[in-house]
């Protein structure tokens, strides 16, 4: 059973590979009070298609190697939002019109902003 401070330090490493590989605007809200079965969103930015499908590529290997769960995700392209389910951290990555429209930081507006 991984523990909460684990998954903390998984949300982490994420964040800072997606920081490395340039994406946007990356936020990270907890969501252990919702009725949600996730602890942590991580929503970011990609700037093209191909930065999306990079950043995906990414988050999937550092989940494997670091023999996390990975429940689904978004295999393909051209995808103004994909999802990467890692269980207990679900990870969205956004073209820059969709993250406006679907606007799930003002949807969890109450929810805590893990900086």
């Amino acid at each position: 059973m991984i523990t909460k401070d684990q998954i903390r330090k998984h949300v982490e490493a994420i964040k800072n590979l997606l920081d490395d590989k340039d994406a946007n605007n990356i936020t990270i809200i907890d969501m252990e009070k919702t009725a949600l079965m996730v602890d942590f969103f991580i929503i970011v930015t990609g700037n093209s298609d191909t930065h999306m499908a990079a950043l995906r590529d990414y988050v999937i290997q550092y989940l494997k190697e670091q023999e996390l769960p990975i429940v689904n995700y978004d295999k393909g392209k051209g995808y103004d939002w994909m999802t990467i389910d890692a269980g207990s951290i679900l990870v969205h990555i956004f073209s820059e019109k969709a993250r406006e429209f679907y606007d799930l930081e003002g949807l969890w507006a109450e929810e805590e902003r893990i900086q």
